[in-house]
């Protein structure tokens, strides 16, 4: 298993948690962004710098995982890929996005999409925080747990 990170818009204390468990559990990480990044010295952690444009780091990930694999993103279109091509997806905030659920997902991101290009004022999401954090770091836990066991 590989954990792939769409790191431009990955909040810090987010990526914090990624490499601790990625040391934790012996786990291969890969940051994915289009502009330089920092992170700590492992051989578990590496990073790769993709071209500037829209969903060219989204599709790396796509492109380069695997069965098994999780992405950690916000980009509802990228959590679709990985399920599709059987791997899974967490959001920042803690949501794990399933077969059963990605659909609703998209569904919802196209309709905001569309009161955007009308010229409705849809406002973002919410700040982030501490217990945007706290549901993360559980989420990915039991996420980890279940899979070194199933691995085992």
């Amino acid at each position: 298993m590989h954990i792939w990170v769409d790191a431009d818009a990955c909040p810090k204390v987010i990526k914090e948690i990624l490499f601790r468990a990625a040391d934790r559990v012996c786990i291969a990480l890969t940051l994915v962004a289009n502009s330089r990044l920092q992170y700590p010295e492992s051989e578990y952690i590496n990073a790769v710098r993709v071209a500037a444009g829209p969903d060219v780091a989204d599709a790396y990930i796509v492109d380069h995982a695997e069965p098994g694999d999780l992405a950690v993103t916000a980009d509802i279109p990228l959590a679709a890929g990985m399920i599709e091509k059987g791997g899974f997806a967490l959001n920042p905030r803690g949501e794990m996005y399933t077969s059963d659920n990605i659909r609703g997902a998209l569904s919802m991101r196209n309709f905001m999409d569309d009161l955007r290009g009308e010229g409705v004022v849809t406002g973002g999401p919410a700040a982030f925080s501490n217990t945007d954090r706290q549901r993360f770091a559980n989420q990915l836990d039991r996420f980890l747990a279940r899979q070194l066991k199933a691995d085992a």
